[in-house]
């Protein structure tokens, strides 16, 4: 599975960052836009929400949970600092997809007891695209954590996130984790569009 996570550069804003990748296949969006005004960031989000629904792709808003509803989002992903995910479900109710970030296997622990439906495990390595990182992880984190996730019985998609490459993804899957999450490695790229296919072809294989 790969989820985008939107992130502005030089060359794309989260609208045009979306139209690209759902171009090139991919059919998840996370909009995340920590420092913007809810009046821009609901302009943007029904931009981007009318771009997922005519890809029938599943549109994510980070953080803002009271907003899913009136942007008419799938659900929200919650960082560490953000609403608990018990508080989410509450008022989502069961209907909409509530992720949560993580770092450790004990933090996957409370997000599954509180009733997430997935987890962005990372940061895999250091990103620009996110600031007050906690500990990296590699691939020896994300093996640890799989292995006490499968011996607990949690079996909530476990996603990679954190300034990944095409090159990390085939270790990152066979290291027993279900998908990436990606932002820099696609924009940053030639074209945004061909990244994601290649991308989703490596997935995929």
């Amino acid at each position: 599975m790969l989820q985008f996570i939107t992130h502005r550069t030089d060359r794309y804003d989260e609208v045009s960052g979306t139209r690209a990748v759902l171009a090139g296949g991919c059919r998840w969006v996370q909009l995340r836009m920590k420092e913007a005004p809810t009046e821009e960031l609901l302009r943007i989000g029904r931009e981007v929400a009318r771009l997922c629904r005519e890809a029938g792709a599943t549109f994510i808003l980070d953080d803002r949970a009271d907003l899913v509803g009136e942007l008419g989002a799938d659900g929200v992903h919650l960082g560490k600092n953000d609403m608990p995910v018990a508080e989410a479900r509450r008022l989502l109710g069961n209907d909409r997809l509530i992720g949560a970030t993580a770092n450790t296997f004990e933090d996957i622990e409370r997000a599954a007891a509180a009733g997430a439906d997935y987890i962005g495990l990372g940061p895999f390595r250091f990103t620009q695209t996110k600031r007050n990182l906690s500990p990296l992880l590699g691939l020896e984190g994300y093996r640890a954590i799989a292995a006490r996730c499968r011996e607990a019985g949690i079996d909530l998609p476990v996603i990679a996130i954190g300034g990944i490459t095409a090159e990390d993804i085939r270790p990152i899957r066979e290291a027993g984790i279900a998908g990436v999450a990606l932002s820099g490695c696609l924009l940053g790229a030639e074209d945004a569009t061909e990244k994601t296919k290649e991308i989703i072809d490596i997935i995929n294989r």
